[in-house]
């Protein structure tokens, strides 16, 4: 069986569990707290020298690395994967703008005023952060205004990769209200079968 290395807060680990359900794939789930160096351990390390989560274990016992490779990993062969080269490619465009250009300045806000000290350092990075969040999301009002999802008009992996910080964004102070194709593409998404919340701990 499958197993997942995660951490249940984790927008990127959620990702990874969104898919598996939707999919109806069983895997085992282990908790990893981030928090207190649980992904910093030999055990661990030998499975991702990275030290991150979500990491998942094959049956065989190799493992992947990185959420949206990952997805892209489970899904290959499915609907939640275009079959045409071109929507292939904007699929990846869509999962690399959301690591490089959203989870940066959604997924890390969140965390800075989520997971550390009211007086932290970090919190001076906030106000860049989030304006470069909010250009990220005026990046998605402009296409969702336009489609009814991110590629093709059609659910798929691409649409879990930016779900998963973006409905979550208020957690980062983020205002979704000045956008109204994404809050509907929100629901949207939320309406898809088998969706389960970022907080279900799997069983």
């Amino acid at each position: 069986m499958l197993r997942l290395y995660d951490y249940l807060d984790s927008g990127n680990g959620y990702k990874v569990r969104l898919l598996l359900a939707q999919l109806g794939r069983p895997c085992a789930w282990q908790e990893l707290d981030i928090l207190t160096g649980e992904t910093r351990t030999p055990g661990f390390l030998a499975k991702n020298a990275n030290g991150r989560i979500p990491t998942l274990e094959l049956e065989d016992g190799r493992c992947i690395a990185e959420s949206n490779a990952i997805l892209w990993y489970l899904a290959e062969g499915t609907p939640f994967i275009p079959q045409d080269r071109y929507l292939r490619a904007q699929t990846l465009q869509w999962m690399f703008f959301e690591q490089y250009s959203h989870e940066p300045y959604v997924a890390t806000p969140r965390f800075i005023l989520k997971h550390l000290a009211a007086d932290s350092p970090r919190r001076a990075e906030l106000p860049d952060r989030l304006a470069r969040g909010r250009a990220a999301i005026a990046v998605m009002e402009s296409q969702l205004s336009h489609h009814s999802f991110l590629v093709g008009d059609g659910y798929t992996i691409a649409d879990i990769a930016l779900y998963a910080y973006t409905h979550v964004a208020h957690e980062a102070t983020l205002d979704l209200s000045p956008y109204p194709a994404v809050l509907a593409w929100l629901g949207r998404v939320a309406a898809q079968p088998r969706h389960i919340p970022i907080t279900q701990r799997p069983a």
